[in-house]
């Protein structure tokens, strides 16, 4: 279902003329067949949308991750590059849980699987990706996880 809303999207931006939005969709679309040609070798099925997610969420960490080297380094010009790419990449992903939200999940897992120390974390972290994978930003919530840890 992603993988058919992003050939629209790139079929839209190609007929627009935005030369920049086409080049990101298709870089995304290159990213999905990387992935497929990598699967078609593995065991079992696996969900589309998730497939298709994952390799979002992948992408979008190295743009944030590109964006903070490129403004250290002065490299503005790139850093917008990055930002165009990473914008037009969470539109196909799932809203993202907020801190508040993110906390009550850590919560909730913490009481469901009787964590109670730092040792746990591993644990939990797991999962929380299981329950909320796609809608978590795992950087940010392992800070949260070891906070509510200790």
């Amino acid at each position: 279902m992603i993988r058919e809303t992003i050939q629209k999207e790139v079929i839209a931006a190609m007929k627009g003329g935005n030369k920049e939005r086409t080049a990101a969709l298709r870089l995304i679309q290159a990213k999905i067949k990387d992935r497929d040609i990598e699967l078609r070798t593995a065991k079992g099925d696996v969900d589309d949308d998730e497939i298709v997610t994952d390799v979002l969420l992948k992408m979008a960490k190295q743009r944030k991750e590109s964006i903070a080297m490129y403004r250290e380094g002065g490299r503005e010009e790139l850093a917008e590059k990055e930002e165009y790419e990473l914008s037009v990449i969470e539109e196909f992903l799932p809203k993202q849980m907020d801190e508040a939200e993110t906390r009550a999940a850590i919560d909730q897992v913490k009481a469901d699987i009787g964590a109670t120390d730092i040792k746990s974390m591993g644990k939990v972290m797991a999962e929380l990706k299981t329950r909320h994978g796609a809608t978590l930003d795992m950087t940010r919530t392992s800070g949260w996880v070891k906070e509510a840890l200790s």
